[in-house]
């Protein structure tokens, strides 16, 4: 499944920033575009783990255009990050 993943562009002080909208809480950051995309495909597999281990289900994944109209998300890049879901 692809999740979308909203990437907040980095400046001189802070690193590339990733949030999933669809998976609350569920964010990470980088040093350069790779790692933060990388680093956040890590963080969205762990989260999925813990709700698999407490038998949880999984956050359906929403498309971008959904997310676009967020005020939140605002002047983000997007991406989509294939995690694979076995329920």
């Amino acid at each position: 499944m692809f999740y979308p993943i909203a990437i907040f562009m980095d400046d001189d002080e802070h690193a590339w920033g990733v949030e999933v909208p669809d998976v609350p809480g569920c964010f990470s950051a980088g040093e350069d575009l790779e790692d933060a995309i990388a680093m956040v495909q890590q963080a969205i597999e762990g989260y999925f783990e813990m709700l698999a281990e407490n038998g949880a289900p999984f956050p359906s994944a929403s498309s971008v255009t959904l997310h676009t109209s967020n005020p939140r998300y605002a002047g983000c890049t997007w991406a989509l990050v294939e995690i694979d879901v076995i329920e």
